[in-house]
Parts: C-alpha cells; sequence; structure tokens
C-alpha cells in the first residue's frame, strides 16, 4: 500500500475518532444536526399525514445494505475495527464517501451516521436518490 493511501486513510480515521468523541456531547441537541438518524424521523412523521422522507436531511444520502450482513467499520478498510453490524435491507444514512481499500474492485466507503459514526463498503450499500458527497 502506498504512503499516500495509508496516510488518506489515516486522515480519514483521525476526523472520524474526533468526531466519535464529540458526538455524545452534542448528539439530539440540534434538529438539524447530520448525525440525527433518518429513521427516527421516518418514524415519527408516520401517521402525521406528512409525506414520507421530506424530514430527511438533505446533507445526507440513503442507502440499502445489500450484503447478507456487512461489517461496519471504524475505518475505511477492512482492517478497521468492526463496530457494529448491518443487515441486508437495512437502510442506512449516509453522511459523506471517500476512497478507501478497494473491495472487489470498489475503493469507496460510506461513513454513516445510524446510532455510530461507522464506515461501510460502497460495494455492498445500494444508494437510494442522490449520490453521498465527497468527504
Amino acid at each position: 500500500m502506498s504512503l499516500r493511501s495509508r496516510l488518506s486513510i489515516a486522515v480519514a480515521a483521525g476526523a472520524l475518532a474526533v468526531t466519535a468523541l464529540a458526538a455524545p456531547a452534542v448528539a439530539g441537541d440540534d434538529p438539524d444536526d447530520p448525525r440525527d438518524d433518518w429513521g427516527q424521523n421516518q418514524t415519527q412523521n408516520q401517521g402525521q399525514g406528512q409525506n414520507q422522507g421530506q424530514d430527511h436531511n438533505p446533507r445526507l444520502s440513503r442507502g440499502v445494505v445489500t450484503a447478507s450482513s456487512l461489517a461496519l467499520r471504524s475505518a475505511p478498510n477492512r482492517g478497521g475495527q468492526i463496530i457494529r453490524w448491518a443487515d441486508r435491507g437495512e437502510v442506512v444514512s449516509i453522511f459523506c464517501r471517500t476512497n478507501g481499500q478497494s473491495v472487489q474492485g470498489n475503493r469507496q466507503w460510506y461513513l454513516l451516521t445510524d446510532g455510530t459514526w461507522a464506515w461501510g463498503s460502497a460495494r455492498y450499500i445500494r444508494t437510494i436518490g442522490t449520490a453521498p458527497r465527497w468527504c
């Protein structure tokens, strides 16, 4: 692996670590916070006559897990610590995308905001609607 690749992964991992440290102190304080779970907004809108998904934060994209079980990691590579597992069909909120370790020819990884900040390989997440912005 080249020095450039290692450096970009280290920078992304560092940014994730800093964000994870700050997240508990501010989570839930701001209704426009991109860390809010899209699923919570979706559930709150059901039965209220509102069009589902309109409260979805426009800074976030959505995706559906296509793998039977997908490891969500602390860094955009297969060596990152597994934070949690996502099952096939799970809808996830995507904060941004970056290039990381290639997974079956796909170098893109998505930073997910569903309860935890974790990286998932784009190879196993099909986006819904707008493509995620770059980190």
